[in-house]
């Protein structure tokens, strides 16, 4: 059974596409306008070994926050759909990645109820290019509150804003990858004692 979400949102804002293969081998083409952005996407999809399409269309002309906010949205929203009853999933993941000075730490749970946890250090430049680095912490939000899973992720360290926030992309692709993928040994059986993700 394939696990591809395909998700189209389209608002007065931004017309965004996204389509993700959690089975997939890392292929990945992005174009959201924002560069430093489809770089972080990119990371996602080559380290999560996702198989990741994101097009999206926004009002830069105002600035980026409704572009980066819906590509999560939507994001969030297709990843839920491939993971489809999350039957025989390893259901946790976490990783650990450090890029030069920085150190990011990545803990998920698929457990249906979105919530997050966010630390990073303080004073960090405030732009990445055309990125405003305030909006990592939205992006997970958005993420999680559409894929309706709980997250962790910590930056004890770090001092190029380049790194601190592209070492957390690459532990949430490897953390995401561990925790949707199939469990050999719980083959058809739902990782909750409640009986429902």
């Amino acid at each position: 059974m394939t696990r591809v979400g395909r998700v189209e949102r389209t608002t007065k804002e931004t017309s965004v596409l996204v389509e993700i293969d959690l089975d997939g081998t890392g292929k990945v083409d992005v174009s959201t306008g924002v560069g430093f952005y489809d770089h972080m996407l990119d990371q996602l999809g080559r380290h999560g070994l996702f198989d990741l399409t994101v097009k999206t269309e926004g009002d830069l002309h105002i600035d980026s926050h409704h572009t980066i906010e819906d590509t999560a949205l939507a994001l969030g929203a297709a990843f839920k759909k491939a993971l489809g009853d999350k039957v025989g999933i390893y259901r946790f993941g976490n990783c650990t990645v450090p890029l030069d000075e920085s150190l990011a730490q990545v803990t998920v749970d698929l457990s249906g109820r979105p919530y997050l946890v966010h630390t990073e250090p303080e004073k960090m430049a405030p732009m990445i290019g055309e990125y405003d680095t305030t909006m990592t912490r939205h992006i997970l939000e958005s993420f999680v509150a559409q894929a309706q899973i709980a997250l962790h992720v910590h930056v004890p360290y770090g001092r190029n804003a380049h790194h601190i926030v592209e070492c957390q992309f690459k532990a949430l692709a490897r953390a995401l990858r561990y925790a949707s993928e199939r469990d050999p040994r719980a083959a058809g059986v739902l990782p909750s004692t409640k009986g429902a993700l």
